[in-house]
């Protein structure tokens, strides 16, 4: 374990004016707050903090980022407060701690949640004060370093972990050398045969390769000398999940890859790195469709450098990487090469921090919170923006788009602004008419085609990779419905004032809101249509001595799940127990009979507890729908085929209604045996399954239950998502 006396000189050798007092008073506070703790391994959990901050010492950090190192752990895992860390070492370093601290006592239903609300603190914290970001990636590469003194099912799950977000978060904040190492780490405790496997392929390529390695580097160098560039030339060996990565995603053999080895010329100034291309490119043939220039385009983590392939000595295809020495350092340590926060320098590197790429893609991510999505929806669009390689594109005005690879016209349209994507409805790709689905390429031209009024299609959700462009046509497709409920709940209140002989009009509600307790008149009839609040309740806002004194229409019984009765004056009569005195506030259907045909709508049903509607169609009877089925959107502009609807449910006897659910599971064996043990146990029925492909690792299986009400089916909702093997469920008419 790391002494006092070393972390003060580990922290002097860059930075001779180090406040050593202050870095002695952290030591000694964290040792005795962490006390007696051991880690998994059996080390004093104080090691721990110490081996965290020996890593930002290799990466030359501030004192303050050291000290919030060492005391990282200590108001999560000790007594230890966020005030007394403010009274002793004051409140920068304090915030800096808490920022580190996962939220305790979550009142959450599930690990994810978990996960997604302390990523949410986590980031929040991140785009406050980058250095959070610094101490919280070299713990966690500490503690894969550890990991195999941890249980194997924890194992399994930090890792995963790691793999998720924390190597690409690495990547998206250009530290690359990090990065490498999570996942190098990661890769061999999810999958250690195929690990080791690879390492051994790479062992032996490497012993076989080293007198063709060097003869490469010599030429290279010789050349460059030979025209006055000083350069220093060094070849390097992929890693073995980025073999294993390549692998899987262009399902080609070990004896395929091409670009194994690659090498990296290192010159003085931006010029030579240009001088060294011509060079290079005289010298040997180049490789069709190889070269990137990412010094003229960076990358959004402000990587720069340019990249070639040659055809090389003995024939061999050389990959090669020319940049500066200040690009290297930004490419291998991202942020954290910018020299933050030392010396005098803070407010000018604060600056040129927030103003980088890798602060910019961080403050879009961090603007998907304020939108109000869930922690999970958060969760799902990092991870979208984390995972993917960039594509560059640019407007008809020379504006460029950085994209992740495999994004379409709808994610352009998005990133332009979320006007312009709400309303896009056709696109061009280099002047030439494109469909909106379209797969960009690097250096495409994309104009958008607008129509105001335009709602985007909620299918459009399943085809974006941008977390922006989700969640934006997720509120889209959230306000059409509310819009939808609007509508409805319009129809149901004017026919309530027009059954109680009273005039309506916008004004007369505009001025009972108070007495409603709703903000606006949008809302206050979105209540109406979802079933939140009655008909009859506005008319008396509206006129506070009305009385209803009309006798309930006369009711009919439910003769079995497939029909409903009709009352008199055609009245569709579903009720619920205890609200016959309601019934009255069905809207009257005229010119129908007491035997039309009633069923329930494909693809979700409904089930008692569901606000329902029913659509009539001539002929063929009425269909019921929950008041949140997506398919409603059909029949807006036929407000007279619409019908309010009750549930007429005997208390004494117990029914089954159909509802659809959409379980998202880890495709291994056994996950189906758990779902059906569950839905079995929960008391509900299976009445069909179906299997949707969706990936090599998950599955969507769409199933048609049998459920008692709407209480049931959220309780056998909830125990499905406690399930290991289960993504994601949700019901399929929302």
């Amino acid at each position: 374990m790391m002494r006092q006396y070393e972390l003060v000189d580990r922290v002097r050798r860059y930075n001779p004016q180090a406040d050593e007092d202050l870095l002695n008073r952290a030591y000694v506070y964290a040792m005795r707050a962490h006390g007696v703790q051991k880690r998994a391994s059996g080390d004093p959990y104080f090691s721990h903090p110490l081996e965290v901050a020996a890593i930002l010492t290799d990466m030359k950090l501030d004192d303050a980022t050291i000290v919030a190192a060492v005391l990282h752990d200590t108001i999560e895992d000790t007594a230890a407060t966020r005030e007394e860390i403010d009274q002793l070492f004051g409140p920068e370093i304090g915030r800096l701690v808490e920022g580190l601290t996962k939220i305790k006592r979550l009142d959450l239903v599930s690990k994810r949640a978990e996960q997604a609300e302390n990523f949410r603190k986590l980031l929040l914290a991140i785009a406050d004060d980058v250095r959070v970001l610094l101490v919280k990636l070299a713990d966690r590469l500490h503690n894969m370093r550890t990991l195999h003194f941890v249980p194997p099912a924890k194992r399994a799950r930090i890792a995963q972990e790691t793999l998720d977000i924390y190597a690409p978060l690495a990547g998206r904040m250009g530290m690359q050398g990090v990065r490498d190492e999570l996942e190098n780490s990661a890769f061999h405790h999810l999958q250690p045969e195929a690990h080791a496997m690879i390492e051994a392929r790479l062992a032996d390529l490497r012993d076989r390769n080293v007198t063709l390695i060097k003869t490469i580097e010599g030429e290279l160098s010789t050349e460059l000398v030979a025209q006055g560039i000083d350069a220093k030339v060094k070849g390097r060996q992929k890693s073995a999940y980025s073999v294993f990565n390549k692998m899987e995603n262009k399902s080609i053999a070990f004896e395929q890859l091409s670009d194994i080895f690659g090498f990296r010329i290192i010159v003085k100034r931006v010029e030579d790195c240009y001088r060294a291309l011509g060079v290079v490119h005289t010298k040997w043939p180049t490789v069709p469709g190889r070269f990137k220039d990412y010094i003229s385009t960076p990358k959004q983590n402000d990587y720069r450098s340019i990249h070639t392939t040659v055809v090389g000595p003995g024939r061999q295809r050389v990959e090669l990487q020319l940049r500066t020495q200040l690009m290297h350092d930004i490419a291998e340590n991202g942020i954290a090469a910018h020299a933050l926060y030392k010396d005098d320098r803070v407010s000018d590197n604060e600056a040129l921090a927030r103003e980088s790429g890798a602060y910019r893609w961080l403050r879009r991510t961090i603007d998907l919170l304020a939108e109000g999505d869930s922690p999970e929806e958060f969760l799902e669009h990092t991870k979208l923006e984390l995972f993917h390689d960039q594509v560059f594109c640019f407007t008809p005005k020379g504006r460029l788009i950085a994209l992740p690879k495999g994004a379409t016209p709808i994610d352009f349209a998005y990133a332009v602004h979320t006007s312009v994507g709400n309303a896009a409805v056709g696109a061009k790709i280099n002047g030439r008419i494109s469909p909106l689905l379209s797969e960009l390429q690097n250096g495409d031209e994309v104009e958008i085609a607008r129509a105001e009024g335009q709602v985007p299609p909620a299918a459009w959700e399943e085809v974006v990779v941008t977390g922006k462009a989700r969640a934006a046509i997720r509120r889209a497709t959230r306000e059409a419905v509310r819009a939808q409920y609007a509508g409805l709940g319009r129809q149901i209140v004017v026919r309530a004032f027009e059954r109680a002989g009273k005039a309506f009009s916008d004004e007369k509600l505009k001025a009972a809101l108070p007495r409603l307790a709703r903000q606006n008149i949008e809302d206050t009839l979105a209540a109406v249509g979802r079933g939140e609040m009655f008909s009859g309740d506005v008319v008396k806002a509206v006129h506070p001595d009305f009385k209803d004194d009309k006798k309930p229409r006369a009711t009919a019984t439910k003769k079995d799940p497939g029909w409903f009765g009709v009352g008199k004056g055609g009245n569709v009569v579903f009720k619920v127990p205890g609200q016959e005195a309601d019934l009255d506030r069905s809207i009257p259907i005229r010119g129908i009979n007491g035997d039309l045909p009633v069923r329930f709508a494909p693809n979700g049903g409904a089930v008692p507890g569901d606000r329902i509607v029913g659509i009539l169609t001539p002929g063929d009877g009425i269909t019921i729908f929950p008041i949140q089925s997506p398919a409603l959107m059909a029949f807006d502009d036929q407000p007279e085929r619409w019908l309010d609807v009750r549930w007429d449910i005997d208390p004494d006897k117990q029914e089954l209604f159909p509802a659809q659910i959409v379980v998202t599971v880890h495709n291994e064996p056994g996950a189906l045996g758990q779902i059906a043990t569950v839905i079995g146990e929960s008391g509900a029925n299976i009445d069909h399954i179906e299997f949707v492909a969706r990936s090599p690792d998950f599955r969507d299986v769409v199933i048609d239950v049998e459920v008692i009400d709407l209480k049931h089916l959220s309780a056998m909702i909830h125990e499905l998502k406690q399930k290991a093997v289960v993504s994601k469920v949700e019901r399929a008419n929302g």
